[in-house]
Order: C-alpha cells, then sequence, then structure tokens
C-alpha cells in the first residue's frame, strides 16, 4: 500500500524604501502560503503524484494525458480525478517560453477556455495551480484530461520541470 504525504510552501518578501527629507519610508511585504496534506481524497489531501524533467525540440508540443496515460515512480498507471497541484518550472538556460494550454479536450478547469487558452511559463519562470479544496481541478477522460506544452519559438529546444499532485 502506498501513501502520499504532501507539503508545499510559497513565501514572497519584499522591502520597498525611498528615501524621504527627514526620514526613509519603507513598505514591507510578506506573504506566504503552505499546504500540507495527508494522504486520501478528501479537501486538503491527495493520493497521487506525478513529476518529470523534460525536454521539447524547437517548434515541439506534447500532450500530457492525465487520465491513464503517465505512470507513477513505481511504474503504476496514474487516473487523476482531480489535480490539486500543478506546478511547471521552466529552465534558466532556455531562451525561448513554455506556453501551457491551447488544446481541445485541455484541462479546462485550470485554463479556459481549454482549446485557446495559454499560459507562458517565461525562462528561469514558474508557475503554480494550487486547489487545496474537495473540488480541486476536475479531470474527465477524453474531455478534460490533456495538458498540451509546447515549446515557443522554432531556435532552440527547452526543457521544464513538472508536478501534479492529485487524487484519483
Amino acid at each position: 500500500m502506498t501513501t502520499l504525504r504532501t507539503s508545499i510552501a510559497f513565501d514572497l518578501a519584499a522591502k520597498f524604501t525611498s528615501a524621504l527629507d527627514l526620514q526613509t519610508g519603507s513598505a514591507p511585504l510578506n506573504l506566504s502560503r503552505s499546504f500540507s496534506w495527508g494522504d486520501g481524497t478528501a479537501a486538503e489531501s491527495a493520493n497521487r503524484v506525478w513529476s518529470d524533467r523534460r525536454t521539447l525540440a524547437a517548434s515541439a508540443t506534447e500532450d500530457l494525458d492525465l487520465a491513464g496515460v503517465l505512470t507513477d515512480a513505481f511504474g503504476t498507471a496514474i487516473t487523476f480525478a482531480k489535480v490539486r497541484a500543478l506546478i511547471v518550472a521552466a529552465s534558466s538556460g532556455n531562451t525561448n517560453n513554455v506556453l501551457l494550454g491551447g488544446v481541445s479536450a485541455g484541462l479546462s478547469t485550470i485554463i479556459q477556455p481549454a482549446a485557446t487558452g495559454i499560459v507562458v511559463v517565461r525562462p528561469g519562470g514558474l508557475v503554480a495551480f494550487i486547489a487545496p479544496d474537495t473540488t480541486g481541478y476536475a479531470v474527465t477522460a477524453t474531455t478534460a484530461d490533456l495538458l498540451h506544452v509546447a515549446n515557443s519559438a522554432g531556435s532552440t529546444s527547452v526543457t521544464y520541470d513538472i508536478a501534479i499532485v492529485g487524487t484519483a
């Protein structure tokens, strides 16, 4: 029997200052979010994870099928019912962008409209979608189960890391 424990944390710390005549003004910003999920299918839980480092040739595309095609670290096929977290990080060495979305049968609960909506991940950038609630981002086999990933240009390849956490 396999079990899954998941922890995700994002922290933003910034301090904006301005020298004034008699003092220095400061506007600190701290924004933090963290998620810790136990094993299961209820809210704030997950029981499936898939991750990979992938490279797309110049102008190449791929469709990641979340309903039965991906395999976990133990070689077991994964059929996601709901996505709790989708994280895509583009390599800082990329020249081109990594594009997500823009395909029929795409994950319309994340990218809308599925057929034309595009999320751009710039070189060295990261995008994360987190849905800890019971609803999550639904995956529907054959109609809303593809994550379309594309290289934005024909000059060089792109590399990206991807992690998907969800429920069966």
